[in-house]
C-alpha cells in the first residue's frame, strides 16, 4: 500500500487522552495478548529484556547493556537548536546506515570507499498519548542546503549549498544528520536511532523471516534481488534487497525505494506480534541481542533500562494507527536523479507535527512518488 494514499488519520480528535487511565467504572481490562499486538520494533527488544530479567539471568541485562553505541547529540549541538515542543509529542530521527560492520561493503549497494553512508533517513512522529505516528521519509538524494555542524569528536563542518542530504552523515555523522533534519524541519528532534544495515539482516533471520506478497516481479542485481510476483517469506538478506532497491520498482528512483520501506516496516511491525515471543526465551534473548548490538541512539536511550522505557511507552502504536508519508518533493529539472523540496507542500507536514496534528492529505498530493504504488503489501 502507498504511504501517500494513506487518509488524514494521524491523530484523532481523542488521541490526547490515555485510554486506560480513563476506563469507565467496572470496565474490563483488555487481555494482554491483545494489549501487546502493536509492539514496535524497539518494544519487543525491551520486553525480552523484561523477561529475562525477570528469570534472574542478570547478567543477560549487563551483556546487552553493553551491546549499546550511543552518541551524546545534545552536547555536539549545543543550544542552537529548535525549541522543545511541550505538548506530549516525540520526534525520533531514525536513519539506516553502513557505518558499524565492515560486512556491509558486501550487502548490495553498500559503501565501496570505506566511507559511512545513511540510506534511509525517516522522521517518527510519536502523537500526544503514545496511540499513534506519523513517519515522514527523507530522500537521500533531495538536493539542501547543510548548515554548519559540529560532530560528536568536537570537529567542525563548514555549511554547503546544494548538496544531498546523505551528505550531511557521510560528512559529520549522527550530530550533523540531525543538525540537518532540524534546520530543513524547524522541529526538535528529542531522540536519534540509527540501524545498521549487516546487522538488520541478522535480525530478520533471527525473527525467522518476513511475509509479504509482491504484485509483480521485482530484479536489481545492485541489490542481490530476485522476487516472482507473489507470497514470500523473506529471510535477513532478501529483506536487506529489498529495503534497498531502487532500480528493480517504479522509475528507478529513490522514491520507489521509499516505497517499498514504508510498506516493509508495516510487514514487520505485523509480524514481531505472531512470533512467539513469550514461549521462546532463545528466540527473546537472540532478538535481543541482535537488535541491541544493530542500534546506535543518542545518550538519553544509550542503556537497557532507558530503551525499555521509551519502547514500553510505544507498545500501543500498531502497523494501522501508522501514517507514512514521504517529504514532499519534485524531481529536479537540472538533474532527473536529484529531487528538490516542495517547501509550500513540506511546511504543510512540518506544521502539523509541531502542532501534534494529522499531516493532510493536500501536503502530499501532487508530489513526486516514485512510482511504486502497491508493489508490496504485508503477506
Amino acid at each position: 500500500m502507498s504511504a501517500e494514499s494513506t487518509p488524514e488519520s494521524g491523530i484523532p480528535d481523542d488521541a490526547g487522552t490515555n485510554g486506560s487511565r480513563h476506563r469507565a467504572k467496572g470496565h474490563r481490562r483488555k487481555p494482554r495478548e491483545k494489549r501487546g499486538k502493536g509492539l514496535r520494533i524497539a518494544a519487543w527488544t525491551a520486553v525480552g529484556i523484561v523477561v529475562l530479567g525477570g528469570t534472574g539471568a542478570g547478567y543477560v541485562y549487563f551483556k546487552l547493556n553493553g551491546n549499546i553505541d550511543s552518541v551524546d547529540i545534545d552536547q555536539a549541538l549545543g543550544t542552537d537548536r529548535p525549541e522543545k515542543v511541550d505538548n506530549g509529542s516525540e520526534n525520533i530521527l531514525v536513519l539506516g546506515s553502513d557505518t558499524r560492520s565492515g560486512s556491509n561493503q558486501d550487502l548490495g549497494g553498500g559503501a565501496d570507499d570505506g566511507s559511512a553512508r545513511s540510506d534511509t533517513a525517516m522522521i517518527v512522529h510519536i502523537y500526544k498519548g503514545h496511540k499513534k505516528a506519523s513517519v515522514v521519509s527523507i530522500p537521500r538524494d533531495t538536493l539542501i542546503d547543510r548548515p554548519e555542524c559540529t560532530d560528536t569528536d568536537g570537529n567542525t563542518h563548514d555549511a554547503a549549498s546544494g548538496v544531498m542530504f546523505n551528505s550531511a552523515y557521510t560528512t559529520g555523522g549522527a550530530a550533523c544528520a540531525v543538525k540537518t533534519v532540524e534546520s530543513i524541519t524547524d522541529l526538535r528532534m528529542d531522540h536519534y536511532l540509527e540501524v545498521d544495515f549487516s546487522g538488520f539482516q541478522k535480525l530478520v533471520d533471527d525473527l525467522g523471516g518476513v511475509e509479504l506478497t509482491t504484485t509483480e516481479d521485482i530484479s536489481d542485481p545492485d541489490s542481490h534481488l530476485n522476487l516472482k510476483a507473489g507470497t514470500h517469506t523473506l529471510n535477513g538478506e532478501q529483506a536487506l534487497g529489498l529495503v534497498r532497491t531502487r532500480h528493480g520498482v517504479g522509475d528507478g528512483s529513490d522514491l520507489g525505494r521509499i516505497q517499498l520501506q514504508q510498506a516493509f516496516i508495516k510487514a514487520l511491525i505485523a509480524q514481531v506480534k505472531d512470533v512467539g515471543l513469550f514461549t521462546n526465551p532463545k528466540k527473546l534473548y537472540d532478538l535481543a541481542d541482535t537488535a541491541t548490538k544493530t542500534i546506535t541512539t543518542d545518550s538519553d536511550l544509550g542503556s537497557v533500562n532507558k530503551l525499555m522505557s521509551f519502547a514500553g511507552g510505544l507498545r500501543g502504536i500498531s502497523p494501522s494507527n501508522m501514517t507514512m508519508v514521504t517529504m514532499p518533493v519534485q524531481y529536479d529539472p537540472a538533474n532527473a536523479n536529484r529531487v528538490l523540496v516542495e517547501e509550500a507542500k513540506a511546511e504543510q507536514v512540518w506544521k502539523a507535527l509541531k502542532n501534534d496534528r494529522a499531516i493532510p492529505k493536500s501536503a502530499t498530493e501532487g508530489t513526486a512518488t516514485g512510482q511504486a504504488k502497491d508493489v508490496v503489501s504485508a503477506g
